[in-house]
């Protein structure tokens, strides 16, 4: 199941965003977000959005974890957000298969093409940016029931 959404500007990304932790964080067991997209086309633009929507955002600053591979959020609920730009070829840590697996944090993993499918979750949210003549599309994927509840949630 998938839906197509146009995201003409940030604002309409950070918004997206925003629904997105809205609806995630009340779950029991969220499904991750597998994020694919070029450089610059909003993935860290949407989970700044989604992390400054929870509580103890105040204490979070949001940013590419590129260098680092995770920036854990101090929100609630947690939030550990990965990116494998620089593990191109190269397997991550456990640190990442260990969030997918725990209930209290949401996972998301920017340039998730890095990983090979075979090891994403099987609950998760695969969204693909992709440029449109103004702003950009999105295709959000659903993996799991769960996921298929976000997405039936987000269509307008």
């Amino acid at each position: 199941m998938s839906l197509k959404l146009h995201l003409p500007d940030s604002d309409a990304t950070v918004a997206l965003g925003r629904r997105l932790a809205s609806l995630l964080s009340g779950m029991d067991t969220p499904p991750a977000l597998l994020l694919q997209g070029d450089l610059g086309s909003g993935k860290t633009t949407l989970v700044r959005g989604f992390v400054e929507s929870l509580p103890g955002a105040e204490s979070a600053e949001v940013s590419s974890p590129s260098f680092n591979i995770c920036n854990l959020y101090p929100t609630t609920p947690g939030v550990a957000h990965f990116d494998l730009y620089r593990l191109e070829g190269m397997s991550p840590d456990d640190a990442l298969f260990d969030s997918f697996e725990d209930p209290e944090t949401i996972t998301i993993v920017e340039w998730i093409q890095f990983l090979p499918e075979e090891m994403w979750p099987s609950e998760a949210l695969f969204l693909e940016w992709t440029p449109s003549d103004t702003g950009r599309s999105l295709v959000l994927r659903a993996m799991g029931k769960t996921a298929r509840d976000v997405v039936d949630a987000l269509r307008p």
